[in-house]
């Protein structure tokens, strides 16, 4: 499993600004691979629909992946038919690694893909970027599965699908409805800081992409699809649920075994401007709760176990020490990764340190109870002593919780500058692997975002062709080229509308 190690936390959502400007707010990626026939109908009806229904400019990108039939010669006519559409063919075959390294190469804010056959009705399209341009969501998916959609296909096919979903929700606990689904969206910014984390290059980039944006707290929209089968699909069912299944296990290998660093592309408490000028919002608190609550119920446990085990051949008081010190070791670590998420072996020992501070405090409140136990009577009853000592340790829990929360896993949010909005992202392919003639984004100045841009009225020129080499560039190189990410607060677009030419009078 890759574990990159992400640039920091994902920004607060912003509405994309409407506007004109030259860059295209949607980027439609068709994956294809020995698609001849089907390839000019599809982009020549699925441009239409959007040059009638779109309010704003769109591009349509078509990913050939090593196809060995004319598919490159009839993507390389649409692109010279049509302004809107871009096209560049991979050496090497994946789904997976397409969308990857077109999605890493993408100026667009919103990108999105769908299979080339168009089972899923168009109509569909714009309710699931709508939510990722409005700045709701941070990935959209289409759902087969959804009690609203309308889907025809075969019992073959619908048993799979189903017995597929069911082994994400009960193996990596997965909450969204349908992971197959060719019809997806996800934000640029989104996109920028989650690609990296995926590994797979085929049919499994898909659940990948999503299971661990879901760990990672990244808001999903579903939407409701009408969806016909296509009887000519090529996709090899026996071989992708195999890839499938290996796919589960390596994910969630990796989310048990914390390789992913999914704090770091978690969203940042309130989206809404307004909650940003809060202070002093416990943030996860209930979370929290409930983790340490759990940690803490099993540490009790193994503390009377262990308690029980060295009171037959100890003493009260060295019983207990030696009892509270092992299950305050096990306890810190838990709550470490539980509790607190964090994952890593950085600062792990100095988080035991501190948990031991922790523990002697504990361990001060449960001795002087048997302390005071002992000088009451001269041969307490074993049940009383593990009842003062459950009375102790329940006092020790509450400051304990405290302690953790506000001194050995503090919030690292809350030490973070006033800028912290700003997130540097590596994303762009290094120039070795992927080479292209379209300019670069501008970097942008603070408080400012480039506006929306709608769809233009008078014909483009075509885009420049983009050339990758053998499609290397979805795997594991990414290069150093950075791109700010600002946080537009509403006093700003105030301030440009006072300063705007056009609203003098």
């Amino acid at each position: 499993m890759r574990t990159d190690s992400s640039p920091g936390n994902l920004p607060a959502r912003e509405h994309l600004p409407a506007g004109n400007a030259g860059t295209p707010v949607l980027d439609v990626v068709i994956p294809v691979y020995n698609e001849e026939k089907d390839l000019q109908p599809c982009v020549m009806r699925l441009h239409e629909h959007l040059a009638r229904t779109f309010p704003y400019a769109f591009r349509i990108t078509i990913a050939d992946n090593a196809s060995t039939d004319t598919t490159p010669q009839v993507a390389a006519r649409l692109e010279s038919q049509i302004p809107e559409v871009k096209s560049f063919r991979l050496e090497q075959k994946g789904r997976g690694r397409a969308l990857r390294t077109v999605w890493s190469a993408s100026e667009a804010p919103v990108l999105a893909y769908m299979d080339v056959d168009l089972s899923t009705d168009l109509n569909a399209l714009l309710p699931l970027v709508a939510p990722l341009i409005s700045g709701h969501s941070d990935l959209a998916i289409g759902s087969r599965l959804a009690r609203s959609s309308r889907v025809v296909r075969g019992a073959k096919r619908e048993f799979i699908s189903r017995t597929y979903n069911l082994i994400l929700r009960g193996s990596l606990q997965a909450r969204f409805s349908d992971a197959q689904c060719g019809f997806k969206a996800i934000r640029r910014d989104v996109a920028q800081v989650l690609l990296p984390l995926v590994e797979d290059t085929g049919w499994f980039f898909d659940t990948e992409m999503l299971v661990i944006a879901e760990r990672a707290g990244l808001r999903i929209h579903e939407v409701p699809v009408d969806w016909v089968d296509d009887p000519d699909s090529t996709v090899h069912i026996v071989k992708t649920a195999t890839d499938d299944l290996k796919g589960v296990w390596r994910v969630g290998r990796a989310l048990a075994t914390g390789s992913l660093p999914l704090d770091r592309i978690a969203r940042p408490f309130g989206d809404d401007p307004r909650d940003r000028d809060l202070t002093d919002v416990p943030k996860g608190l209930a979370r929290q709760l409930v983790g340490f609550c759990v940690v803490g119920g099993l540490s009790t446990l193994f503390y009377l176990l262990l308690y029980s085990g060295f009171r037959n051949f100890s003493g009260s008081q060295v019983a207990n020490a030696l009892a509270l010190l092992v299950s305050a070791v096990a306890n810190t670590a838990a709550n470490r990764r539980l509790t607190f998420g964090v994952r890593g072996r950085g600062g792990a020992m100095r988080h035991q340190a501190q948990g031991l501070v922790v523990f002697g405090i504990g361990l001060a409140l449960t001795s002087g109870s048997l302390a005071a136990l002992n000088a009451a009577t001269s041969d307490p009853a074993h049940s009383t002593e593990l009842a003062v000592l459950i009375a102790a340790n329940l006092a020790a829990t509450v400051l304990r919780f405290l302690l953790f929360r506000a001194w050995v896993f503090p919030d690292q949010r809350d030490d973070a500058p006033s800028n912290a909005s700003t997130v540097v992202a590596s994303h762009t392919p290094s120039s070795p692997t992927c080479s292209t003639t379209s300019a670069a984004p501008q970097q942008q100045r603070h408080g400012q975002q480039p506006p929306l841009p709608q769809r233009p009225t008078v014909p483009q020129p075509p885009y420049d062709t983009t050339q990758f080499r053998v499609g290397e560039a979805a795997d594991r190189s990414w290069g150093d080229a950075t791109m700010q990410l600002q946080a537009v607060r509403p006093h700003d677009h105030d301030d440009r509308a006072d300063h705007d030419p056009r609203n003098a009078r």
